[in-house]
């Protein structure tokens, strides 16, 4: 055999309770699991102690915005640190595929602010147009090399409403919805695995549920999955709540629910009761799974606070009605006494919007400090300041919106549909720490801290569960045959390092992480392999 790993402490994925074990490897696949005692021992080329560590599967980020950080960077430690082996990106109903020349420009500079690669940018060549074309480049990687993990992709229903309708409010014709459908059946037959839904961002936000449905019936006639960021979190995210479980019954499309959870004063201790909705739902027959991420705040751009109205027709034009002071006076009004839709209905509260990261070096002196807070530097009101800054640096800043309550965190993760998904934005001077800490602070503060799941427990979230919503037949399980994605961590001292003050900070206790029985992480460094590829749908 290639490689055996001695006397884990082997936690399989399945939930059962760890066992010790060694594990043989061979050409990318385990190839042994023999039981203490069960067996004569595997031999191999390499052997590594594993005395006091635990083996598990490669863990599964669910809902990752490593779209472009994948292509620019081939360390991408952020992830590989953590034991991620595989991400699904394409979130929010925004990405870079399909798209036309029109479409790219304009979906470069929307979301610039998750990912960078704005119009300006030379550092990615933007030549693929189709999600086949995409996942191509994926394969490809760096010099033909691959990728530092593997990334599966959803269709982003936005950028495929963009490249139908243009950013118009509006209902789709007839036609318009047959040109949709055949978009996202061509994404589906080139790999992708689902469908994604941002309904709180324009332009994806102007479908009506009858168009989404007829979109999912598309997605689930190939097996795929339909993950919305619905339509809110705060006032209204119950009903919201039920509106995806409607459009997935009346489709029959399988639902995944990115990053649930109750955010603001509104829904403070109130994820019962989306527990009690989504029981009910999957006790009558709907397949329903969701993701979160185990910290309190959000992140997102600050142009997404914006009424979705102010945003009709593009970037160019919304930034056009922010340089008209009476359309800005219009936009203030709805989003601090109103509360706009991309506020998910609730007034405003600027001093719990934090600027994480600007396109603009030179408005770094906003990084850190909340809206409220510049504002009163500056002697002016808190909207003049945002104002100012969505103008100055193009929608390009990213926020933190500190509006969640640890009692709905927890008790979201201890639901059996559950999976991690770090909502991680890579962009940015101060990024939310979820993005390079989410996987070791599941396992170290939410396992053995607080013990609100079992080590077993955690690890099945965090690798069966997600691997089975993908429908991957053989990854997220320690079991002979299956590929050798695999991580090695201490439970005693596993830990994310990353903070709010920090956030870059890579976590401790994870000393070795493989991908196809490659080691991307040994003795707690980031190895040269690439051996992540585009995982399409089987």
């Amino acid at each position: 055999m290639d490689l055996v790993i001695r006397d884990a402490h082997v936690i399989d994925g399945t939930g059962r309770a760890r066992y010790r074990a060694d594990v043989g490897v061979d050409g990318g696949r385990i190839a042994a699991v023999v039981a203490e005692g069960s067996g004569a021992r595997p031999t191999g080329r390499r052997v590594v102690d594993a005395d006091g560590l635990v083996l598990s599967p490669g863990f599964i980020d669910m809902h990752a915005h490593s779209d472009l950080a994948l292509l620019r960077d081939p360390d991408h430690s952020a992830k590989a640190a953590q034991g991620v082996t595989l991400e699904v990106i394409g979130q929010d109903g925004l990405s870079y595929a399909p798209v036309d020349d029109r479409t790219l420009a304009q979906i470069r500079t929307a979301i610039t602010g998750w990912n960078g690669g704005g119009p300006g940018s030379t550092d990615i060549d933007f030549s693929w147009r189709t999600v086949g074309e995409f996942l191509d480049r994926l394969d490809h990687g760096f010099d033909g090399q691959g990728i530092a993990v593997n990334a599966a992709y959803l269709i982003p229903q936005g950028t495929v409403r963009m490249l139908v309708l243009g950013w118009e409010d509006r209902a789709a014709t007839p036609a318009e919805v047959e040109r949709m459908k055949a978009l996202v059946a061509e994404g589906l037959e080139q790999g992708a695995v689902g469908l994604s839904s941002g309904l709180t961002y324009t332009p994806g936000m102007y479908a009506s549920d009858a168009e989404l449905t007829e979109l999912c019936r598309v997605v689930a006639a190939y097996g795929g999955y339909y993950c919305p960021h619905h339509r809110s979190y705060g006032a209204g995210a119950l009903r919201a709540y039920e509106e995806m479980v409607t459009l997935s019954r009346e489709s029959g499309c399988a639902l995944h629910l990115a990053h649930a959870t109750m955010n603001f004063d509104v829904n403070k201790g109130r994820a019962p009761e989306l527990l009690t909705l989504l029981d009910a739902a999957i006790a009558d027959g709907a397949d329903i799974t969701l993701d979160t991420y185990p910290y309190l705040p959000g992140c997102t751009t600050l142009a997404a606070m914006l009424p979705s109205w102010a945003a009709e027709g593009g970037p160019d034009a919304a930034l056009a009605r922010l340089r008209d002071d009476a359309e800005a006076e219009r936009i203030r009004h709805v989003m601090e006494v109103d509360g706009a839709d991309g506020c998910h209905g609730v007034p405003i509260d600027w001093d719990t919007i934090e600027i994480s990261g600007v396109s603009d070096p030179a408005l770094s002196r906003y990084i850190g400090k909340t809206v409220a807070a510049s504002a009163r530097e500056h002697g002016e009101a808190p909207w003049v300041t945002a104002r100012r800054l969505l103008l100055d640096d193009h929608l390009g800043p990213t926020i933190l919106q500190h509006v969640g309550h640890e009692e709905n965190v927890q008790a979201i993760m201890k639901h059996p549909a559950h999976t991690g998904g770090s909502d991680g934005i890579l962009h940015g001077a101060k990024p939310h720490p979820r993005a390079y800490g989410t996987f070791p602070q599941y396992l170290g503060r939410y396992v053995r801290e607080l013990g609100v799941l079992t080590l077993e427990e955690c690890v099945a979230h965090l690798t069966a569960r997600p691997a089975a919503r993908l429908r991957l037949p053989d990854r997220g399980q320690i079991r002979e045959g299956y590929r050798a994605d695999l991580v090695l961590f201490d439970p005693e001292t596993v830990a994310a390092g990353s903070t709010f003050e920090a956030p870059r900070t890579l976590p401790t206790g994870i000393p070795h992480v493989l991908i196809d029985g490659r080691f991307i992480i040994e003795d707690g460094r980031r190895t040269d392999v690439l051996a992540g590829r585009a995982i399409r749908r089987a």
